[in-house]
């Protein structure tokens, strides 16, 4: 069914089309029927799909990666399309607009979304609210949730811990576990913060205060799959050193090598992290040389062009524990997870 009307969101901009599209999505699992139906179609609960990780038992080993529900608003239509565990954010701690738009693109012969959305969220106040209700009256049973958190625009880096800080002490209650995405390269000089020793000095802070709390929660760290060998290996010794309970490989590339689309087309869009398709080998790589690196207690979540069972079981076969999906859902539809599923099982 999808296939048949993604012709008519793809003359849609890509964000207007990804509104419409959860709204509808939230429509139908508001109508407990169809919320059973769409469950029925989506959905493969089976315990051979079960993975037990990061102390916590997931459905399935497929997941929503953060940037496609930023503020918690979908969750229940979500969870009716087959996902173990949903991310939602990144949320900071004050909302921002982002950049301006238009900020989302297709890339249909590449199969890829270049985005440069900058972190736009209702902010920190409004997702808490939002997951404590949640929580309280209608997440489904088993859902696992993480909370992907960031900092806002107009906060220094030198500052930027705090920003980190509070967004983990708010939504601690709320979510199973963090991400700390220092690897947008939406937000100016956001990456900078994955250099060697700001990045230790900020997930130390971090990792004190998870060891404060009665029962610590899984924190993972984000990165880019633009970061050199050399960068790899600091990011392995940060693990070690932090005591984080994973990395997530990977988040969006500044590259455009190898592209179909012609030149002239990308360069019109401009900046922006490229996803999809293109990325996929180099998130495959970056997964298997982090699996050599830090051995086999860490965990890594693959993303990173998953737009099919096959790049999914590559995402695993290189060391990655469990998966998550963005851009194939555009060019695949909410089938896709139960494809991935069915492959797995």
């Amino acid at each position: 069914m999808y296939q048949f009307f993604k012709p008519l969101l793809f003359i849609m901009p890509a964000e207007t089309a990804h509104r419409l599209t959860v709204f509808l999505l939230d429509l139908a699992a508001a109508i407990a029927p169809v919320r059973w139906l769409l469950r029925r179609w989506y959905c493969l609960p089976e315990r051979r799909l079960e993975r037990s990780v990061l102390g916590l038992q997931f459905p399935n080993p497929v997941g929503l990666a953060a940037g496609f529900d930023k503020d918690g608003k979908h969750i229940l239509g979500l969870s009716c399309l087959g996902f173990g565990f949903i991310e939602v954010g990144t949320v900071t701690p004050q909302p921002q607009a982002g950049n301006p738009q238009p900020r989302l693109f297709r890339l249909p012969p590449d199969r890829a979304l270049i985005n440069r959305m900058g972190f736009n969220n209702e902010g920190l106040d409004a997702l808490t609210a939002r997951l404590r209700r949640l929580r309280r009256h209608g997440l489904p049973p088993g859902l696992i949730l993480g909370g992907n958190i960031g900092r806002n625009k107009s906060t220094p880096n030198e500052l930027a811990s705090a920003d980190y800080l509070r967004c983990f002490e708010a939504l601690f209650p709320y979510v199973d576990y963090f991400v700390v995405n220092v690897s947008s390269p939406n937000t100016p000089g956001l990456r900078a913060l994955q250099e060697k020793e700001p990045l230790t000095h900020l997930l130390q802070e971090l990792q004190h205060k998870n060891r404060e709390q009665a029962a610590p929660k899984p924190v993972l760290l984000k990165i880019a799959p633009d970061l050199t060998d050399a960068q790899l290996d600091d990011i392995a010794e940060i693990v070690e050193t932090t005591g984080l309970s994973g990395v997530i490989a990977t988040n969006t590339t500044i590259s455009r090598q190898g592209l179909q689309t012609p030149a002239p087309a990308v360069t019109a869009i401009g900046a922006g992290g490229l996803s999809g398709a293109p990325v996929r080998q180099r998130a495959t790589e970056v997964i298997g040389y982090l699996r050599k690196k830090l051995g086999p207690a860490p965990v890594i979540i693959g993303v990173g062009g998953i737009d099919s069972a096959a790049a999914a079981r590559e995402k695993l076969a290189a060391g990655a524990n469990l998966v998550q999906v963005y851009s194939g859902l555009v060019y695949e539809g909410p089938g896709l997870v139960r494809q991935i599923l069915a492959a797995l099982r």
